[in-house]
């Protein structure tokens, strides 16, 4: 097991030696949250809790978190009661579940595509955490649409490289980025992620906010 801290937060977490670790994406994730106090929220792949401990500082309404695996599942809620957050969990495909409508929905999704899923050679629930065999963005916008209030709101994070994808298969299913923030290695570095708001029915503009560094974490906080 590794003990971990939430950057920009009084959370500590656990993580197992065998699964996926959340790295700074999620803590950039955590931080581009913006939510109310009337919120409820579903955190999709929730792997160790960590975007839901960071939505609870916001204190919304009501957490609740949806993964693939038993393991996963239980360090998630250990995580949430040993901060004193209470969350719901439910083991179940996102293509499945029917809980909500929720007010937001948060994700940071697996990454990279593959065409052949025997070519993963990792243990299966850091594959589905990596790599699109679970999840693709495609699943990502239909199922978030499913699971949304008409006023919904989707946070995500992704690679900046397929940021034209990503806003055109939005546009597909009826969401609209309001605001973006993309996180680049350094000042002189390429842009490494990507972190959107999405919403539903709006014609809203988009906003787009100072970038973070990521061999700066101070910047990570707006």
């Amino acid at each position: 097991m590794k003990d971990d801290f939430l950057y920009g937060t009084e959370y500590r977490i656990t993580q197992g030696k065998d699964l996926y670790h959340f790295n700074s994406d999620s803590e950039l994730l955590g931080h581009f949250l913006r939510l109310k106090h009337s919120d409820t929220v579903l955190d999709i792949g929730t792997g160790s809790g960590v975007l839901l401990l960071y939505a609870a500082a916001q204190k919304p309404k009501e957490l609740h978190g949806i993964d693939l695996f038993d393991e996963v599942i239980a360090q998630a809620a250990e995580n949430c009661k040993r901060n004193g957050v209470e969350a719901f969990f439910t083991k179940a495909k996102v293509q499945e579940y029917t809980g909500g409508p929720f007010d937001a929905i948060l994700c940071n999704p697996p990454y990279f595509k593959t065409d052949n899923p025997a070519l993963i050679s990792e243990d299966e629930k850091i594959a589905a955490a990596r790599h699109e065999v679970y999840l693709t963005p495609e699943d990502l916008f239909a199922s978030a649409l499913r699971l949304s209030k008409d006023s919904g709101r989707l946070f995500m994070v992704h690679r900046a490289s397929r940021l034209n994808e990503l806003l055109f298969m939005a546009d597909a299913y009826g969401w609209r980025a309001v605001r973006m923030r993309i996180a680049y290695a350094s000042r002189k570095g390429i842009a490494k992620s990507v972190l959107l708001e999405l919403r539903r029915h709006t014609k809203q503009e988009l906003k787009i906010e100072p970038p973070a560094f990521l061999d700066k974490r101070e910047t990570f906080i707006l």
